[in-house]
């Protein structure tokens, strides 16, 4: 059964573009017509029009704030305006003004890629919490990327028909590449040891815990060297971190690159100390290049590495020893990395693949649709 399905995003760059983007291009090919509200700006768009999206404009905060009445409005109309047979809402912005907007009226799928209450301090997570407890009446199906995502909504009283989906890739986009070449290309060391970090500059993703480690990472293994790939709202402050670490500890700072795989291909290890995810896309496409990676063990993180690896591949949250400990034993030994790395592409492509992940998407999609209107409520626990 051909479908019209209306992707609703925002925000408009990072891993969360990248899975509506790859959505897009999965569901174009199984002959659906696809739409993409979002706002202008950033990659989604451009990615989405490639893909073969329709694209509609939908000027969007990424914060709640007084701005959501007329968000909520505008896609309100375009919404009725493209007819859906399927409303996919993705983070937590759109899922507020999505779910407010559609009401349960569409079959409505809300993919939170990581809980809004995850990113809250104090009240304001309290609030947040509060919010999804109230508007899961409001999707036919909340689509988790992690068991533990999924674990977590459950322990914050979100009763909510479950669908749990880990994020994939493209196997053939993220392919092993050879480490001499993409260092040539880069204009870098051949022989260093190399730390990479690709994701977007944000206290989510941790980059300040990473600079603050490094020096005594530096002191260990004295030759090596950290990149810092991607822009984001916090990149001045990291700059300005970085430039104030004693000379032989300098660190790059790439700013956004429109590819990350040559600086993936690079890497000894591929290192990303997040304070919250849901499913990091980043360390994915980084062992499908067959890299091997150290993670915070966040939701998601640890159900994304091959078991053998969760040991010197996880270190807990915000913990600035475990991190410096991790990244200088595997920077001192290249080896036993390549030896991660190979283990780890094998295990991508088995349980990672974008295709599967379509598929079982597309499977969530009927059985959301097959629902009927107006959605079944379940009762809110506030």
């Amino acid at each position: 059964m051909q479908l019209t399905i209306l992707h609703v995003s925002q925000p408009v760059d990072g891993g969360v573009a990248r899975v509506v983007a790859d959505l897009v291009r999965g569901q174009r090919a199984q002959g659906h017509r696809v739409l993409v509200a979002c706002p202008p700006g950033g990659r989604l768009g451009p990615q989405a029009l490639a893909a073969g999206a329709e694209l509609l404009e939908w000027p969007a905060r990424r914060s709640p704030g007084p701005s959501v009445p007329a968000e909520t409005a505008r896609l309100r109309r375009l919404v009725r305006q493209a007819g859906p047979d399927l409303v996919h809402l993705h983070s937590a912005k759109a899922g507020l003004a999505g779910r407010l907007a559609v009401r349960g009226r569409r079959p409505t799928v809300f993919q939170p890629h990581a809980w809004s209450f995850a990113a809250a301090t104090g009240g304001l997570a309290e609030v947040s919490a509060r919010w999804e407890r109230y508007a899961t009446r409001w999707a036919t199906s909340v689509l988790c990327v992690s068991e533990q995502e999924r674990g977590d909504g459950e322990a914050a009283g979100v009763l909510a028909d479950y669908t749990v989906v880990p994020n994939g890739v493209d196997l053939a986009h993220y392919a092993p590449a050879e480490r001499r070449a993409a260092r040539l290309s880069l204009g870098l060391d051949l022989s260093v040891p190399l730390a990479v970090c690709v994701g977007r500059l944000c206290r989510q993703k941790g980059q300040d815990l990473l600079l603050s480690a490094w020096p005594a990472v530096a002191r260990r293994v004295p030759t090596a060297q950290l990149a810092l790939v991607g822009g984001g709202p916090d990149a001045a402050a990291l700059a300005a971190q970085a430039r104030a670490l004693p000379e032989p500890y300098r660190v790059r700072l790439t700013g956004d690159v429109t590819d990350p795989r040559p600086w993936l291909a690079a890497a000894d290890l591929v290192v990303l100390p997040s304070r919250w995810e849901g499913m990091a896309l980043a360390p994915l496409e980084a062992m499908a290049m067959g890299r091997p990676v150290l993670l915070a063990d966040v939701p998601g993180a640890r159900e994304q590495l091959p078991p053998q690896d969760r040991e010197p591949g996880l270190i807990p949250p915000e913990d600035p020893a475990a991190l410096t400990n991790a990244l200088a034993a595997a920077l001192a030994d290249p080896l036993d990395c390549a030896r991660r790395g190979a283990a780890a592409r094998a295990w991508v492509a088995e349980r990672h693949d974008i295709r599967t992940v379509i598929g079982r998407v597309s499977e969530l999609y009927q059985k959301s649709i097959s629902f009927g209107q107006p959605t079944p409520r379940v009762p809110a626990r506030i």
